[in-house]
């Protein structure tokens, strides 16, 4: 065997039965939830105990900074992002489903629910801003953002389980 076959069985292309896609599943997915606007949640909790003023500055202080910076990405090159982000989207969708390429397949089940997070961080950020959220309904907001994100990663995390399970049994049944 050369060094150009161990290293392309070391590096499966064939992603659903390829363990590193999946422990790249979780640590996305985990690091997401985690870190809710930029914020890791451990600050949102510990603010939230209410057991010093100033954790719920501090935390006060990096949502504004983070929400800023994300609403500031999203007005100044919002549309190019937009643009370029269907694009890959549709690209990767078509070669992946409608051209049965197994690798695109898997970088849309990881890209596509990640958009989503992203529309729903800049939904976010907007409602932070515009109601100039401190406190108790910041603290609400960020939970309530967190929720929406590990709803949309079960989801996520299902429907790829699915779709990789399918994968393995029909080209473990062919080939």
């Amino acid at each position: 065997m050369d060094w150009y076959e161990s290293v392309f069985e070391l590096i499966d292309m064939r992603s659903f039965s390829n363990l590193w896609f999946w422990i790249i599943l979780a640590v996305m997915w985990s690091s997401t939830s985690h870190w809710v606007l930029g914020v890791p949640w451990d600050m949102v909790m510990r603010a939230r105990k209410g057991d010093s003023e100033e954790r719920v500055h501090d935390l006060e202080a990096m949502v504004r900074i983070n929400t800023n910076r994300i609403l500031l990405i999203a007005e100044e090159s919002g549309l190019l992002l937009a643009a370029s982000s269907c694009f890959l989207l549709t690209m990767l969708a078509l070669l992946g489903f409608v051209y049965g390429n197994e690798f695109s397949q898997a970088v849309f089940l990881l890209a596509f629910p990640m958009s989503i997070i992203g529309l729903l961080s800049i939904a976010t950020s907007h409602a932070i801003r515009r109601d100039g959220l401190q406190g108790e309904p910041l603290f609400r907001m960020m939970h309530k953002h967190r929720v929406l994100t590990q709803v949309v990663g079960v989801i996520s995390i299902f429907i790829t389980a699915m779709w990789g399970m399918l994968q393995n049994m029909t080209i473990g049944a062919l080939g």
